[in-house]
This record gives C-alpha cells, sequence and structure tokens, in this order.
C-alpha cells in the first residue's frame, strides 16, 4: 500500500471514529422535583377521572403546562410518612424491607406517639445509611452515587431526611451528590420566612432542629424559603454549564409542609376567594411551589437545556388532613379519604407527571400503578447506568416501558408496612396507625394489626373506599391477606405486638 493510501485510509479511520463519537446522543439531564406532603388533588390539574373542588382552588399552571409537555401518572403511589417514601426513593427498597417505617430525627431515639394497647418493634430509626456498621439502620447504595460514577454532576437543594442526626447520611454529600444545598436530618421546616430566618435568632443560632441551614444571605428579606431554595439551584445549574456533565438535579422541597405560613405573593387572591386564612395560606405554599416549577422550566428553555432535560415531579406522602388544616378533617384530598399517615387512598396516591423529550407522549395519561421504589431503577435506566453493583436488593421495577408507550408485561403489585404510631388518638376511622396494605389489580386490602380487622375496596370503582367488601368478597380478602402476609415475612417485615402479654400481633393471614 502506497503512503498516500495508507495516510488517506487513517484519515477516514479518524473521521468515521470521531463522527460515530459526536453522533452517540448526549446523556440526558434529569430533574427530580419532590414536593413534601402535597396531596392527590392540591393542584389545578386533575387526576382523578373529573375536575374536582379543590382542583378549582389550587392555581398550579406550571404543573399544567408540565402535564401538556409529558405523561400524568394517576396513580402512582409511596409511603404515608416523609421518611419511608425518600428511604425508598434513594435505595429501591420498599419500607417494609428497609424498615424506616416513621419519620426520622434524632440518633437512636424513636418518634412514634405512645400506644397503652401496643408495643411497637425497634424499626431504623437512623435511617439509610451509605455505610454499614450503623445501628438501626439500613445500609444501601443511593442511586445518586451511580448516576455519579455514571459521569452526572449531582445537585442536591431543599429536603434531605434520610437519616437521623450525626449518622452520615444527614448529609447529602454521603449520598452520592456532589453539591448539597440546606439538606440535613430535619424533616422539616422551623420558618419559611426570611424575616425569621427561617428558624434562627437575631445571633445566628438555630432556634429548632428544623432551622433551615445554608440560606444566611437570605436572612432579614422578604424571601420566602421556596424562592431561595430556586434561586440556589438555578445557581447551581449555572455552575455546572460547560462542565461537559449532564446534571442530576434534586429539587427537594420543603413545601407544603407545616407550618403553614402565607407566601404573600398570592395570598390575596385565595383570601378574595373566601378560604379561611389558614387554606389561603396553605394555597400560596402550592403556588410557590409550582412557581418553582416554572422557573426551573424557563430555565431550561432560556439555555437550550429543555429538549435534553427529563424532569419527574412527585410528591412523598398524602396532603395533611388528620390534623393542623381547617374542620372538617379527612377531607383536604377529596375524593380521597383521609390523609397523610394514612394506610387510605388519601394517604398514600400522589401526583406524579414525567416529561421525557422524545419518549413520552405530549398530554398523556398513564393510570398503571407505580411506587416510590421504582424511581431507583427507572432514573438508572434513563440515565444509561447500566450493570451496577448494590449491597441492598432493590425492589423497584422500572417504568421506562411505561413511558415509551409499551405495554406493562404484569400489573404492579404494591405493598405498605407502617407498624407505628404516627400520631397518637382514636384515629383508626381515618386509616392512621399500626397498618400495612397490599393492592393487587383493582383491589386493595388494608390490615390493622391492633384490631385485626380487614378492609377490602375496589379501588378502581370506589376511589374513596366507602364501600368494604371484606365480608361480601372472603375469597378475594383471602388472597390478598395471603400475598401480604408472605411478601411481610419475605423481606423481614416488622410487627407491633400486644401489651398486655408482649404476643405479636398475627400477620395478615393468620387471622
Amino acid at each position: 500500500m502506497s503512503r498516500a493510501s495508507f495516510l488517506a485510509g487513517a484519515g477516514l479511520a479518524l473521521w468515521g471514529a470521531a463522527f460515530a463519537q459526536d453522533s452517540v446522543a448526549p446523556k440526558p439531564n434529569i430533574v427530580l422535583f419532590l414536593v413534601d406532603d402535597m396531596g392527590w388533588q392540591d393542584t389545578s390539574v386533575p387526576f382523578h377521572s373529573e375536575v374536582t373542588p379543590l382542583n378549582e382552588r389550587f392555581h398550579t399552571p406550571n404543573m399544567e403546562r408540565l402535564a401538556d409537555k409529558g405523561v400524568k401518572f394517576t396513580s402512582a403511589y409511596a409511603s404515608s410518612i416523609s421518611s419511608p417514601s425518600r428511604c425508598s426513593l434513594l435505595t429501591g427498597m420498599n419500607a417494609a424491607r428497609h424498615k424506616v417505617t416513621n419519620w426520622t430525627l434524632d440518633y437512636n431515639k424513636s418518634t412514634d406517639e405512645a400506644d397503652p394497647d401496643i408495643i411497637l418493634p425497634q424499626w431504623n430509626v437512623n435511617g439509610i445509611q451509605p455505610v454499614g456498621g450503623i445501628e438501626h439502620s439500613a445500609e444501601a447504595t443511593p442511586f445518586v452515587s451511580l448516576l455519579r460514577d455514571g459521569g452526572y454532576h449531582t445537585i442536591h437543594c431543599g429536603k434531605a431526611h434520610f437519616g437521623a442526626i450525626g449518622t452520615p447520611s444527614a448529609d447529602p454529600l454521603t449520598m452520592g451528590f456532589d453539591v448539597n444545598i440546606c439538606g440535613h436530618a430535619g424533616g422539616g421546616l422551623a420558618s419559611y420566612l426570611g424575616e425569621q430566618r427561617y428558624g434562627h435568632d437575631a445571633e445566628g443560632k438555630a432556634l429548632s432542629k428544623f432551622s433551615i441551614p445554608g440560606l444566611e444571605k437570605y436572612w432579614d428579606t422578604d424571601t420566602f424559603a421556596t424562592e431561595a431554595l430556586t434561586i440556589e439551584a438555578l445557581k447551581a445549574l449555572d455552575n455546572n454549564r460547560g462542565s461537559g456533565k449532564p446534571f442530576f438535579l434534586y429539587m427537594s422541597h420543603y413545601a407544603v409542609h407545616v407550618p403553614i405560613q402565607a407566601d404573600k405573593r398570592f395570598l390575596q387572591k385565595y383570601l378574595d376567594a373566601g378560604l379561611s386564612p389558614l387554606e389561603a395560606a396553605y394555597a400560596t405554599l402550592v403556588e410557590g411551589m409550582d412557581k418553582s416549577l416554572g422557573d426551573i422550566m424557563d430555565y431550561l428553555e432560556a439555555n437550550g437545556e429543555a429538549d435534553n432535560t427529563i424532569i419527574i415531579f412527585m410528591s412523598d406522602n398524602g396532603g395533611l388532613a388528620a390534623l393542623g388544616r381547617t374542620p372538617p378533617l379527612g377531607v383536604q384530598n377529596a375524593p380521597l379519604r383521609s390523609g397523610k399517615g394514612s394506610a387510605y387512598e388519601g394517604g398514600v396516591r400522589e401526583p406524579m407527571i414525567v416529561y421525557w423529550p422524545g419518549v413520552t407522549d405530549k398530554g398523556s395519561v398513564i393510570d398503571n400503578c407505580i411506587a416510590i421504589e421504582d424511581f431507583y431503577p427507572t432514573i438508572l435506566e434513563m440515565a444509561g447506568v447500566e450493570d451496577y453493583a448494590t449491597v441492598q436488593t432493590v425492589d423497584g421495577r422500572s417504568f421506562a416501558n411505561l413511558l415509551r408507550g409499551e405495554t406493562e408485561a404484569e400489573p404492579r403489585t404494591l405493598y405498605w408496612n407502617t407498624p407505628n404510631t404516627w400520631i397518637s388518638g382514636d384515629l383508626l376511622d381515618q386509616g392512621i396507625g399500626q397498618t400495612c396494605a397490599v393492592r393487587s389489580g383493582d383491589y386493595k386490602l388494608i390490615y390493622f394489626y391492633k384490631t385485626g380487622k380487614k378492609e377490602l375496596y375496589n379501588i378502581a370503582q370506589d376511589v374513596s373506599e366507602t364501600h368494604d367488601l371484606a365480608a361480601e368478597l372472603p375469597e378475594v380478602t383471602e388472597r390478598l391477606s395471603r400475598e401480604l402476609g408472605q411478601y411481610l415475612r419475605s423481606v423481614g417485615a416488622q410487627r407491633p405486638s400486644f401489651a398486655a402479654d408482649s404476643r405479636p400481633c398475627p400477620w395478615p393471614d393468620e387471622i
């Protein structure tokens, strides 16, 4: 071969290699926008089969905008309490397996309320951890670490609530995040108000374990916490520009968690609409959260990132309804029954929207059941992260196929276990107490450990859970009791015991 022919061939080979490299689609950016305590109907986007009075109350134009671009999930589920959901999200484990079944805060201390009739199990009060050897915790490989290993720049902004004070996971930087904005062990916030320094005194001392760290530049201003977090998140995105790395932004708002404080930018129209001051303030928390979503979407469009950025919108549990709202209580998530902390739909069914450019159909709706632990394999699949190893068993199942419009191989069965006392009082009629539950197909079975009562509902026909079918359909009740009991034992789930004789409460298939 002549030297000229050799050089020409080599040039073609180099050109071909360069072309092949350039033709590989860039990894998508991913924004996971998680809202705290947002109910299924706390939005002008209808997730029910019809528009509800709550849809008409709230103003969330940016959720509408996102739903118009992407797909709306109408049967998306999480745990009924914050920490269990967030730990399932980060680990892909069902809460029955990771055993973080109530909210975490102090090291080795339970947040359970007392129940004189029940001895509660020693659940994992210290949360999930990226390392072993920490008592009362579940070791796991966070999906964020796998994203970072796969070339992503990872940003945490807002509420963390992965582990107790003093444990590694109290700091999101140990969970795979390159940047942490304001995340710590606290599961709520002391104040949304910059005028109140987000819970710090005049000397800068935190007044509460829920005081938001890291927003000092906004102290003594009228900057609402939701707005401050959004500003900081967009700065973090700016800092990543030019790095050549795709980004993962976990925009984890403290809104709409208590305290219910009014965001003055949006208040007057809700008062003018006749809402109580408390409910008007709550509506401003929702709208401020929605503005944040819009600001992020505007940023992506202005910087040419919108067509390569996946946006996932979700809440971590149902809306507050058992306390802290304007009476009557328990109806704040209508037509769903009850709310946060409850095994009923109002406690576990969440608003969810996904926009995956070039994949999801505009304005589409998916009614297939999915669970919060399903985000783990789904996000990794979206990011092209394959052949990863984890120290934990991942219970989640990717729903990326549903986003592509493919048929589900088999329907998702969902399981819950809350052997805890979230709040005290006689609230079993609200579905709040020591419970476990299963949804299989159209049917959902709820079992109350303390009383042994079982309730069965056809969710497809009775989303409000008003008609208990347990006595009418004994074969379905028995089948789901067996499924639930077998599953709970298979993952090493915990159950309470009776205080009178320390005898464990029966599993649902033992009664």
